[in-house]
């Protein structure tokens, strides 16, 4: 009996520990003046290619919110998260969405994940889709929105997505594909940009694939119904 007391405490004070380090860690505070310089996705992705014999060098280039242009920044949030500016970090609408597409085809459907949280994924975690790595987003998405404003939060977001096969962040994906910096970007070339994040290694924005084509109409319909474009 007391063996089997033992074991609870040990576990029970284990939970805890956990959950704690959770609040704690990582630590958030430092991002509202500092630039991460390599993200724990672009190591995720270093890994992997060392592991397919692959040799490919991260292409990032920082740049600040106010270098990059309104087309893109509008048609991201468009593309990725409509409700950015009015939430706390989750969209509990588009979560449901998700969850019930999940338990309609029996398995984990991807989706419903703000700008916010797909940060606090390309900063500190993988791509893992297990429930513990699902908290930990959760917690660290939470503590983001307390901790920076909601244009740091953008800006950091903007500079280390993904954007192609080791092309991390508008500024290096502006150059790449268009040779020119993120603040010339067109209202097209925007669109196309955006409308290859949920799978930018799959998708080039300068391609032709049905997909991009499609997409990057809608998002660019939307920009246009907005007045963020010229007719």
């Amino acid at each position: 009996m007391k063996q089997l007391r033992a074991l609870i405490t040990v576990a029970a004070a284990s939970v805890l520990l956990a959950a704690v380090s959770l609040l704690v860690y990582p630590d958030v505070s430092h991002l509202k003046k500092e630039n991460p310089r390599k993200t724990s996705f672009m190591e995720y992705r270093e890994d992997e290619w060392r592991r397919q014999g692959k040799h490919v060098k991260i292409n990032h280039l920082w740049t600040p919110l106010a270098s990059i242009s309104p087309h893109l920044v509008k048609a991201v949030l468009i593309a990725e998260d409509d409700k950015f500016w009015h939430h706390e970090g989750f969209d509990f609408a588009s979560i449901e969405k998700a969850l019930k597409k999940g338990l309609e085809h029996r398995r984990f459907i991807s989706g419903g994940s703000t700008v916010t949280q797909q940060l606090a994924k390309n900063l500190f975690l993988t791509p893992s889709k297990n429930p513990l790595r699902k908290l930990r987003e959760a917690v660290i998405t939470w503590r983001m929105e307390q901790a920076l404003t909601k244009k740091r939060i953008l800006e950091l977001y903007l500079n280390v997505a993904e954007w192609g096969e080791g092309v991390f962040g508008i500024g290096a994906a502006s150059f790449y594909y268009y040779g020119k910096p993120p603040s010339d970007l067109t209202p097209m070339e925007a669109a196309r940009l955006a409308s290859v994040l949920p799978n930018p290694r799959k998708y080039n924005p300068t391609g032709a694939s049905r997909y991009v084509e499609n997409r990057s109409r809608i998002i660019y319909g939307i920009m246009t119904k907005r007045g963020i474009t010229e007719i």
